[in-house]
């Protein structure tokens, strides 16, 4: 059997039968099989919009040598007596728990929020009552705040294609779609998600792992920079070691790793608002027509220097997707997107935030305490703007403009609108950078200062960093792990569960 890779050129809408009559044309082959490495879409030249895939050709006919696979994640297995705690069973806590199971400890998870079904069903509670539910909200629950965030899987996060190829074929196994392993933005839809972490969860208890949900960490017992046992609301919880992921949301976790010796320090970040449009008019933006059969809806990434001020960007763009009320505390009022996996929906949302580093913007230092004090007293004025969780809003012409708002506007956002100057709720050199972002995104995209901007886009990483061991063991501790967004230094699924992974590697003695 021979092996040969190849590039071709693939219409939108291509079938399997066209695949293989092109590449039997253009090889000379009758006898072969194709597997698809990699698939990206050209939309460079809207007459011309195409998809570009490697595949990898197998045929008698052929004659070539395999490819040298890639190796694998060899979690090293033994019988051991330590136990493991891990906190946060988003993407960083459970794919460590995962692999610390795997590799012999006696892993217990805990989470703060509910476990899928439940958490699904009190946030749909939420939508239609307004009524916040610390146990099942955007924010906390199983999965973490990827399970309704539309599951993105890119990453540009390098050397991490072990870890990459780990948490895919995990999530594979879980019920998602294989062609994850080869497109060029693979994403999951929160719909699959809530069956794949169901499915992963499964997984883990199977292999012998605990999992605890409605178990809040409050605190830990800290002895000569070891921590003896971990205070939850369900009782204490003895280990040899603790992982915790606390992902970006967590203020009064943060609080209490400071309280008990963690370091941390100030870092960029970045907030903003979320932009809304109709699907229907960024499809003819970027493909010049409103539908191409093939491809479930058009994207946009978009970047800005912002004229010399604050670099402008945008951020989790949501294809056919909806805008979500995402608040961890009930005095807070903070949006966020997701995309189900078709992306069929009316609307487009994407994040357009400003870069920030709060001792420039405060013209002081600032300490992590203060950065959390700033992020949590700004979440809370969008809050009593409207006096709940109403998201404040504006067309994205009248934010340009400053020009007051009066008028309603048709959204996706499930909990209304009220109608807000903007640009005066965010601090002036944010929304001085903001504006002349939207400018220049109303030049690339045509019929960009049609959409709405809305709410408090401020979840795009966490605005603190934890001093820390490239391991993940923290500073001044021999047994306690930070890792995942809450670390401060992983963003997005793949990065914080390749976070996760490495901190569970070391301990099991697998990694330096």
């Amino acid at each position: 059997m021979g092996y040969k890779e190849i590039t071709v050129k693939l219409p939108p809408d291509y079938s399997e039968e066209q695949l293989y009559a092109q590449v039997a044309k253009a090889e000379g082959l009758q006898d072969f099989s194709v597997q698809v490495l990699h698939k990206s879409l050209d939309a460079r030249k809207k007459a011309n919009i195409h998809w570009l895939a490697q595949l990898l050709l197998i045929s008698p006919e052929i004659r070539g040598e395999a490819p040298i696979a890639l190796p694998r994640l060899e979690i090293p297995c033994c019988t051991r007596k330590e136990k493991a705690l891990v906190v946060g069973s988003g993407p960083a806590g459970f794919f460590s728990a995962f692999v610390l199971q795997k590799a012999g400890f006696e892993t217990t998870l805990i989470e703060r929020g509910s476990e899928v079904r439940k958490r699904e069903e009190k946030i749909r509670a939420f939508e239609q009552s307004g009524v916040f539910d610390p146990m099942g909200n955007y924010a906390f629950g199983e999965g973490g705040a990827g399970t309704f965030s539309d599951g993105k899987l890119t990453s540009r996060t390098k050397n991490i294609s072990l870890e990459k190829a780990f948490i895919l074929e995990s999530y594979i196994q879980a019920g998602a779609p294989p062609e994850i392993r080869y497109l060029a933005h693979p994403h999951l839809g929160s719909d699959n998600l809530k069956k794949i972490v169901r499915g992963l969860r499964e997984e883990f208890i199977r292999i012998g792992g605990t999992m605890r949900f409605e178990a809040m960490l409050t605190d830990l017992e800290v002895q000569n920079g070891r921590v003896a046992c971990a205070l939850t609301d369900q009782g204490a919880i003895e280990a040899d070691y603790y992982v915790i992921a606390p992902g970006h949301s967590a203020h009064e976790t943060y609080r209490m790793l400071i309280a008990n010796g963690v370091g941390f320090r100030p870092k960029n970040f970045a907030i903003g608002c979320r932009v809304e449009h109709s699907q229907a008019l960024i499809n003819r933006a970027q493909w010049g027509r409103e539908e191409l059969p093939g491809v479930k809806a058009a994207e946009y990434r978009l970047t800005s220097k912002g004229d010399g001020k604050l670099p402008v960007y945008t951020f989790c763009m949501c294809p056919g997707g909806v805008v979500v009320p995402a608040t961890a505390y009930a005095d807070t009022n903070i949006v966020n997107g997701m995309s189900l996996y078709q992306r069929d929906g009316q609307f487009a949302n994407a994040a357009c935030v400003a870069g920030v580093n709060l001792h420039h913007l405060l013209g002081r230092e600032v300490t992590a305490l203060e950065s959390l004090d700033w992020l949590g007293a700004l979440e809370q004025d969008f809050f009593r703007y409207g006096n709940g969780y109403q998201a404040p809003f504006c067309r994205i012409a009248d934010f340009i403009s400053c020009q007051e708002p009066t008028e309603n506007a048709q959204s996706s956002y499930p909990l209304g609108l009220i109608a807000a100057p903007l640009w005066n709720l965010l601090p002036s050199e944010i929304s001085a950078s903001i504006r002349e972002g939207l400018k220049e995104f109303c030049r690339k995209i045509k019929g960009f200062e049609t959409g709405i901007i809305m709410g408090l886009e401020s979840k795009t990483s966490s605005p603190i960093q934890v001093l820390r061991e490239a391991s993940g063991l923290c500073s001044g501790f021999a047994n306690l792990y930070l890792v995942g967004e809450g670390s401060g230094y992983a963003g997005g699924i793949i990065s914080s569960g390749t976070n996760g992974i490495k901190a569970a590697m070391h301990i099991a003695g697998a990694y330096e």
